[in-house]
């Protein structure tokens, strides 16, 4: 994004940060881009790099290729559990929206919890667990401590339950910001993790390791119900992560922390904190927006606040958040997260970054109590 900044800059520049949905490919890959010659010269390269990034090994492990990591997922519980069984799941705040939906769609009965107390209490009062469900890093980017994920591990691998790690965010921010283990280095049985993002480059693709035996199923449901990612993409995944260097990681984290000092530095602004991103909550986007507008009653609720917030950064500067990504966010708060530093330069710097940030809820402000404007602005 170039320099300008204001309403006036061009609406045909765009910062998306930090979502990456590219498609990395080398131009001598373009002539093994279809379905029959993709797999023929990649398929092996893609597992070996797949489990290198988790820490997996080519005698015990196999490797595999999902539409999206809720696709492995989903695909994960319908091969590994069946209806009526069993499954806790355990994260910091709350498993993942699509963790909870695979556990629905296959019929189990899952229990989430967020300590290891809480753990082994729903374990003890189930007469058997089939499964569990590990999200070492959750949609808030709290993060589990390396004592309870292991207890959790020893604890259902004692009692023959499988472990399925939903990593998206955990599998390169753990062992990169936090000296944790890869996925596959814990000793879970099958670990999913994106391709979208934290120093991967794209496809949005959801990218799974684990047991040889339990991954060759996975895949073969997968296929059977068209969750696998077409074969030709197996070339961008490949590239990817072959790009992949953990300094990028530290690189994201460095630039997203310069933000938020520069953030809390603003007059009026509380900036929330997790140990690898700032965020400004849905609640206090409202809070400040109406305090700068002088009013002491809400007209809206926390993620309207967020939506609208983030719906005139999109307009008058330019930046897409994951609230317009397509998808709905996992969370009502703007996540600052693992930021880009060429793009961040490429916008005008941290401090214009910010400035961005903090006008948008003055202008947040002077449409607070108008009904009519929040409308045009959010229902198109």
């Amino acid at each position: 994004m170039s320099e300008q900044s204001g309403s006036s800059q061009s609406r045909q520049e765009r910062t998306e940060l930090p979502i990456e949905r590219g498609f990395p490919i080398e131009t001598g890959d373009i002539e093994a881009l279809d379905d029959e010659t993709a797999p023929a010269l990649y398929e092996d390269r893609f597992t070996e790099v797949t489990l290198e990034h988790f820490g997996g090994n080519a005698d015990e492990h196999d490797a595999f290729l999902a539409n999206r990591t809720t696709a492995a997922t989903t695909s994960a519980f319908l091969t590994l559990v069946d209806p009526d069984d069993t499954v806790i799941g355990i994260a910091p705040n709350h498993s993942h929206a699509s963790v909870v939906r695979a556990a629905n769609l296959t019929g189990v009965e899952f229990t989430d919890t967020n300590t290891y107390e809480e753990f082994a209490d729903a374990f003890e009062s189930a007469d058997s667990v089939d499964m569990v469900a590990i999200s070492r890093m959750d949609v808030t980017y709290e993060i589990l401590d390396a004592e309870t994920v292991q207890r959790v591990i020893e604890t259902a691998h004692e009692n023959d339950a499988l472990v399925y790690m939903d990593d998206a965010g955990g599998a390169r921010v753990a062992p990169v910001l936090f000296d944790r283990p890869k996925s596959l280095e814990l000793g879970v049985d099958v670990v999913s993790t994106g391709l979208d993002k934290y120093g991967v480059y794209g496809p949005r693709f959801g990218v799974m390791g684990g047991r040889r035996d339990l991954v060759q199923r996975i895949r073969s449901q997968a296929w059977k119900l068209g969750l696998e990612a077409r074969p030709t993409t197996m070339v961008a995944a490949v590239r990817s992560l072959e790009a992949y260097d953990p300094k990028r990681v530290e690189e994201l984290y460095e630039t997203t922390m310069e933000l938020g000092a520069e953030l809390e530095s603003r007059e009026g602004l509380n900036i929330g904190r997790t140990d690898s991103i700032i965020k400004l909550t849905g609640e206090e986007i409202l809070r400040a927006a109406m305090e700068r507008a002088g009013i002491d009653e809400p007209p809206l609720v926390p993620i309207e606040a967020t939506g609208a917030h983030s719906m005139l950064m999109l307009r008058d500067y330019g930046i897409i958040t994951v609230h317009f990504v397509g998808i709905p966010s996992g969370t009502p708060d703007l996540l600052l997260k693992f930021m880009p530093p060429e793009e961040v330069e490429r916008f005008g710097g941290i401090e214009k970054l910010a400035d961005a940030i903090d006008g948008s809820i003055t202008e947040l402000a002077s449409i607070i109590d108008d009904p009519e404007a929040l409308q045009s602005l959010l229902v198109v």
